[in-house]
């Protein structure tokens, strides 16, 4: 799925919520330390919603967990700055204490994992799970709380009270997501994390969870980072998306430019090997080759190895992102010789008609 027209943006406001700067995350493993994230820079504007796709192992979760610093043990933030604001105060993430940063998660930024089941206790009521999570950020109140989560639920689409009162192996796979849609606005955050929020759900039930995240972001205003394989989610939800490729941001554009302006070998590569449900039938393609090892990451583009448009200096320098147009960045050194392809082609398409 693609989006049909260029997506209105009068909901995103100038004000940036998150900016990420020359973050670097590695894992410590036997064979060596793993470069999971290298180098990633980007903005967050208030009532964006921006995207994160690529292959898995790419680094899109590591990004997620570093912004939070959720991280298991064996991985470390080795350099960077994350920065938090709201209402013109500026937080720096990476330097709150354990005390501000318990205070931030949840209230402030709430990231919603995949698979639901193994988020909630399966001996305790939602209701008390809810209760749990309000009391440990200081909510003293209980029946504000209720009120508050009663209210959510019916914005996700679910009957409150049945759902209070459910073990949470009583719920759907879908009932459960959208529970922890709505425990994760409890506390009124402004940025919200999703990581694969639609993986393992049926196709109904993705459709049902779409439409609540679209109804949700338009009346509460908060900002999304969606962290996805599913390059139709992406297409239905974000304002930008991000493609990552080997721990590196390589393309962030506009969601319309993303997917049919893209000029990334890699993105293009991406788009093509996804079916289509409309328009004109055509073949999958899909990308040669195997992600890279990131202990070992080849020299230059990381990208080289797979890539049709491969140069030598490809194979020696590594590109960093450029801007090519408004708000469309670009790290690869052959985005002309893409473009220069694509236009090629439309014109031939078009002499055939």
């Amino acid at each position: 799925m693609q989006p049909s027209s260029p997506r209105p943006s009068n909901h995103i406001k100038e004000e940036v919520t998150l900016a990420v700067a020359n973050l670097w995350v590695s894992y410590q493993a036997r064979r060596g330390t793993v470069k999971a994230v290298r180098d990633v820079s980007f903005d967050l504007r208030l009532g964006e919603t921006m995207a994160f796709i690529g292959e898995s192992g790419c680094g899109k979760t590591t990004l997620g967990l570093g912004l939070i610093r959720l991280l298991p043990k064996t991985a470390r933030i080795e350099r960077g700055s994350v920065t938090y604001t709201r209402n013109g105060i500026a937080t720096s993430v990476l330097e709150m204490d354990s005390e501000a940063l318990r205070a931030f998660r949840w209230k402030e930024c709430a990231m919603i994992f995949q698979g639901a089941q193994n988020a909630f206790n399966p001996v305790l009521r939602i209701r008390d799970q809810v209760w749990d999570t309000a009391r440990a950020h200081g909510e003293t109140n209980r029946e504000r709380v209720r009120a508050r989560v009663l209210e959510l639920f019916r914005l996700v689409s679910l009957d409150p009270d049945r759902v209070m009162n459910s073990y949470p192996h009583e719920l759907s796979g879908g009932m459960r997501q959208r529970v922890l849609l709505a425990l994760g606005l409890l506390l009124d955050p402004q940025l919200i994390i999703l990581d694969e929020p639609t993986t393992a759900l049926d196709i109904l039930t993705q459709r049902s969870v779409i439409e609540v995240l679209r109804s949700l972001r338009n009346q509460l205003d908060f900002s999304l980072m969606m962290i996805s394989h599913d390059l139709s989610l992406a297409a239905e939800l974000a304002d930008r998306v991000g493609t990552m490729y080997a721990g590196c941001l390589v393309e962030v554009a506009d969601v319309y430019d993303t997917y049919y302006h893209p000029y990334h070998p890699y993105t293009i590569g991406l788009i093509r090997a996804v079916p289509t449900l409309t328009g004109e039938r055509r073949d999958l393609i899909s990308i040669p080759g195997t992600p890279p090892d990131l202990i070992d990451p080849p020299t230059g583009c990381a990208f080289h190895p797979r890539c049709p448009y491969a140069s030598d200096r490809c194979r020696e320098e590594q590109p960093e992102l450029e801007t090519v147009g408004t708000r469309h960045q670009v790290a690869c050194w052959n985005w002309q010789a893409v473009l220069a392809d694509r236009g090629a082609r439309l014109i031939m398409v078009a002499g055939q008609e």
